[in-house]
């Protein structure tokens, strides 16, 4: 699942936040956010930022693509 999906689910799992209102609780402008959104760029501490202002926990790991093995971070 790609980042934004799941940013995505996790704003309507937090009574329909909108992407505006994430992107401001995280310091960014809306349309910032936005940005990075339709582009899928996020960096580690965008991420961090967005795991806490959603209050969850960011996990990160890494998996081979032949042998399906996770290696978390």
């Amino acid at each position: 699942m790609k980042v934004t999906e799941t940013i995505r689910i996790l704003l309507v799992k937090r009574g329909n936040m909108s992407e505006a209102e994430l992107g401001r609780r995280i310091g960014m402008t809306p349309q910032n956010f936005n940005r990075k959104m339709r582009n899928e760029f996020f960096s580690v501490a965008d991420l961090e930022k967005i795991s806490k202002a959603l209050d969850c926990k960011l996990n990160i790991s890494f998996t081979f693509n032949d042998t399906g093995e996770t290696s978390s971070c």
